[in-house]
């Protein structure tokens, strides 16, 4: 069975995905009775809308936690969010304020991904634990940052990478890793195509958007509908396009099955075509290989089959939400023995970093493996954008043969907002 990927479906399947969370519903994380006020995790959100709403109906009447305060810079979002959860729920339009509450533990950040380094790092600086929606940063050295200030403070994080909770997922990489299929030799990440886009005029921002603050360290620009809420994905100033927002899922499935959370590939090349015309600026169709020191390869493609294949010289094992295939098709159904990797299964994401906070164990996607899935992203983007092949040393985080290279591993950052 193959499932293979045109434009039209996947642009009309995914929309519907992301906009309505892989999450675990509040009755699995244990809805009821509250527990005793004293035990319960207080906690913030910032940035409410289409991710950060699903994670919101996650937590609400979850007798686990309360929410104390919202915050989003869309003043219709940030009441409704509020509403949503009633009580004595707190709005705000600037985070910081959010932040400076002492009677907040912990903040779920689910804004446009520009905005995941700072918010991040300022909540460990305010002594919160962390939940930060996936693609964990704008830029390698944004993810490096987050790296230390979650290590300095001692703070619980955990990125937005659901797939690692799913059972199909904990399931194919058990098999791959307890080496069923042998020894992998290439992963095939299949992430679909990046939309384009026709012409929008420049606008005044609808009543009650903070457009200055939505926009915060990008460069400033006139308010555009197309650049806003969902869409911002397909702009550079504020995401990597399809690469970092589908790719961030199934590049991190990869590492995952090939034991390289915490590392990296040392080379990548392959080709990409951007927009010739309309206001996006992200790749629209591309083929990347990456390459680890072991000589294994992840070819990340906007064509083919949509989800995660493994191919090793005994079989394959092909992973996507909701569907696992293998060769041998027996494989999938093998039970695993007592010397095999065994995945645990959590409950959910949301409960693994609940559980985390009251344990102060780090969960499934720790702040380094959200790194290290991102850092690949980035990687891809780069080499497509310069149009040559890049060596990599995922030790230091630098490119060796292309010092060009080096100067996209950050990006300045608009006045008055600084790292």
């Amino acid at each position: 069975m193959t499932r293979p990927i045109t434009r039209r479906s996947f642009l009309h399947t995914t929309a519907a995905a992301l906009a309505a969370p892989y999450v675990v519903p509040a009755r699995a994380l244990g809805q009821g009775d509250k527990d005793p006020a004293n035990e319960r995790i207080t906690m913030g959100f910032i940035g409410v809308g289409g991710m950060g709403g699903g994670h919101l109906g996650g937590m609400v009447g979850n007798r686990g936690v309360e929410v104390l305060a919202v915050c989003d810079v869309d003043e219709e979002r940030r009441n409704s969010a509020k509403a949503r959860v009633g009580g004595q729920c707190a709005a705000y339009n600037d985070y910081r304020e959010l932040l400076d509450r002492d009677d907040i533990d912990s903040v779920v950040i689910s804004t446009p991904d520009h905005w995941h380094a700072l918010t991040t790092i300022n909540a460990c600086e305010a002594g919160k634990d962390v939940y930060c929606e996936k693609p964990l940063s704008l830029t390698i050295d944004e993810a490096l940052k987050m790296i230390d200030a979650v290590r300095r403070y001692g703070r619980v994080f955990q990125t937005g990478s659901q797939q690692r909770s799913g059972r199909e997922f904990q399931q194919a990489v058990s098999l791959v890793r307890s080496g069923r299929i042998g020894k992998v030799h290439t992963v095939h990440a299949g992430i679909g195509g990046g939309p384009t886009s026709g012409w929008e005029p420049d606008s005044e921002p609808p009543p009650g958007l903070d457009w200055n603050l939505w926009l915060g360290p990008a460069p400033w620009v006139p308010y555009n509908k197309l650049r806003c809420f969902y869409n911002f994905r397909w702009f550079l100033d504020y995401s990597g396009g399809i690469l970092t927002d589908w790719g961030h899922h199934h590049n991190d499935i990869a590492q995952w099955g090939l034991n390289r959370d915490g590392s990296g590939p040392v080379k990548i090349g392959g080709w990409g075509k951007f927009p010739t015309d309309g206001l996006y600026d992200t790749v629209n169709s591309f083929e990347i290989t990456c390459t680890y020191p072991d000589g294994t390869t992840l070819v990340t493609a906007s064509t083919g089959d949509h989800g995660i294949k493994f191919e090793g010289p005994d079989g394959w094992v092909h992973v996507d939400r909701g569907f696992l295939e293998t060769f041998p098709a027996e494989l999938k159904d093998e039970v695993l023995g007592p010397g095999d990797v065994r995945l645990y299964h959590d409950g959910g994401h949301q409960q693994d970093w609940l559980n985390c906070i009251k344990t102060r164990e780090r969960p499934i996607c720790d702040i380094e493996i959200g790194a290290s899935s991102v850092i690949v992203c980035h990687l891809e983007n780069i080499a497509i954008r310069l149009g040559r092949k890049l060596e990599w040393d995922p030790v230091n985080h630098r490119f060796v043969n292309h010092e060009g290279a080096n100067r996209w591993l950050s990006r300045p950052y608009r006045a008055p907002w600084h790292l």
